[in-house]
């Protein structure tokens, strides 16, 4: 009969030697992530990814409301019809972090997102496409957002 502690131990033992074969996945240990999360503006945030200045491109296009009555819950998209792109970022510039959202892209996934940030004013709303080939290009939509969906 199996109880409780051979269980646990034979479980502790299959996953150490799968630890040891290196089957386990890893921690993701994102260094960029901590200190690009951080960052309070622009160019920081660049800084903390290794990427140059941002250049303003056609080719990258955001979705989000004029108006956003909840700032709380405001959607936004970020797509690309460039080839190459490695990351998408979404970030508000006013913020107290820059960046709101990061998604990593390859070859099998199409680089178009769309999620929900939290906007507490009124703010430039920015998608980022880093490139694999280093260039950094985005597009911008300003959001206002209202309290009680008053306008203006």
């Amino acid at each position: 009969m199996l109880t409780r502690r051979k269980a646990l131990t034979r479980s502790a033992q299959v996953a150490l030697m799968l630890g040891q074969l290196g089957l386990l996945p890893r921690v993701a240990a994102a260094a960029y992530a901590t200190a690009a999360f951080e960052a309070k503006t622009v160019p920081e945030l660049m800084k903390a990814l290794g990427a140059g200045a941002p250049a303003e491109s056609k080719d990258v296009t955001i979705t989000a409301p004029d108006i956003a009555e909840n700032g709380a819950v405001v959607p936004v998209g970020a797509a690309t019809t460039l080839p190459g792109a490695k990351r998408l970022l979404i970030l508000v510039e006013k913020n107290p972090s820059v960046l709101s959202a990061a998604f990593d892209v390859n070859e099998s996934v199409e680089p178009a997102f769309t999620t929900r940030v939290k906007m507490g004013q009124t703010s430039n709303v920015m998608a980022v496409a880093l490139m694999a080939d280093g260039r950094v290009l985005f597009a911008q939509k300003e959001v206002k957002v209202t309290l009680g969906g008053c306008g203006g």
